[in-house]
């Protein structure tokens, strides 16, 4: 069998861990689990939607709708752009990575990713040819290092990818910084906003400014459709018509496209789960800060970055003592860029959460 030897060579994506592997391996119950590791919705979906999906269960025979006018107009309205600036792809928003990469990508491109940062960038580039240029993110201020960025770019440089808030430190990347790097170069600059609705910011006024911006997002987080798989970006619509030259037709799943549309509908649960979002955010920060030994990032997402070398457990010890307790949170040893010291807590809702700081006090307590 001959495989590519870039995919031979290609780390494995490391997904967060599922509710049935810890009940099968832990011997648990599935209702008891609180799960904190994938940065998903705790609160669910809007009920408009879940009510449209059963509406259409029926019609799953038939193809799903090919020209998704609708859903872009509903798309273009929430984020105060023209249809013509959007494209929609199944898969989450790895498909918008995957299609990016087809429609602009040659073997032997460079693309630029600070570290750490989200690690699919590199997982669906690679394939393609691309080479990654690593830059780096400040750790210590929890802030992207510019200059870093800036003497990366080389004549070979096609993509940069700006992922703000930053998963998984949670800061944001400051609007100038992005400007900068986009007068720098005319290589299209990815702003990854999957969870800007938890920051309240975002940079869609520099898509008309910057011919080079491709804002990239999500409707797994804020709006809870994690497991029906739906992104989109925004850009000039240049950009978004040659990426629907090479985009899959029916990437997008008729349950999936009502789902989508519905929540778009709903403001009013967008705006509950943003704001518990946030609330459930702060909470989380308060408690861990309290916590000794603990290095808690200050986040504008929903999920939260902490340093535990001070505890003398790794993050997979830690995780591991968590999840026979029933807890799952990240592991984040698989980010290029942390060492194995490192864990991302995402929000639960209130009362998970606060289950969640007695269980680890207590395995804290247990360990020492």
């Amino acid at each position: 069998m001959q495989i590519k030897k870039v995919v031979s060579e290609l780390d494995p994506y490391v997904p967060g861990r599922s509710q049935d592997e810890i009940v099968q391996k832990y011997n648990l119950k599935k209702e008891d689990i609180i799960k904190m590791g994938s940065n998903e919705n705790p609160w669910g979906s809007s009920l408009k939607a879940i009510e449209e999906v059963k509406e259409n269960a029926d019609k799953i025979f038939r193809y799903p709708e090919s020209d998704l006018n609708a859903l872009k107009e509903e798309i273009a309205k929430y984020s105060n752009v023209e249809t013509n600036q959007v494209v929609i792809g199944g898969d989450g928003a790895d498909e918008i990575i995957d299609v990016l990469a087809k429609t602009f990508i040659d073997k032997g491109d460079e693309f630029i990713t600070p570290l750490p940062t989200y690690t699919y960038y590199e997982f669906l580039f690679k394939p393609y040819g691309a080479i990654p240029v690593y830059a780096k993110w400040d750790l210590k201020n929890n802030v992207l290092d510019l200059e870093s960025v800036l003497e990366a770019i080389t004549d070979k440089t096609k993509m940069i990818f700006l992922c703000t808030p930053n998963n998984p430190t949670g800061a944001l990347i400051s609007k100038e910084d992005i400007s900068k790097i986009a007068d720098a170069t005319d290589a299209i600059i990815i702003v990854d906003e999957a969870y800007f609705e938890y920051s309240e910011i975002n940079n869609v006024d520099l898509i008309d400014k910057y011919p080079n911006i491709f804002i990239m997002r999500t409707m797994s987080k804020v709006l809870g459709l994690a497991g029906m798989r739906i992104g989109y970006g925004l850009s000039n619509p240049e950009i978004i018509e040659y990426m629907h030259r090479v985009k899959p037709v029916f990437s997008l799943t008729r349950l999936s496209y009502v789902a989508a549309l519905n929540t778009l509908k709903d403001p009013k649960f967008i705006e509950e789960s943003t704001k518990k979002g946030i609330e459930s955010r702060e909470y989380l920060y308060k408690e861990l800060s309290k916590i000794d030994n603990f290095n808690v990032f200050k986040s504008k997402s929903n999920y939260i970055l902490v340093g535990i070398k001070d505890t003398g457990l790794t993050a997979k010890e830690l995780t591991t003592l968590l999840l026979k307790r029933g807890v799952i949170i990240r592991d984040c040893t698989s980010f290029k860029g942390l060492d194995e010291y490192w864990i991302r807590i995402s929000i639960g809702t209130l009362e998970e959460d606060k289950k969640f700081i007695e269980i680890l006090k207590e395995v804290l307590k247990g360990s020492c």
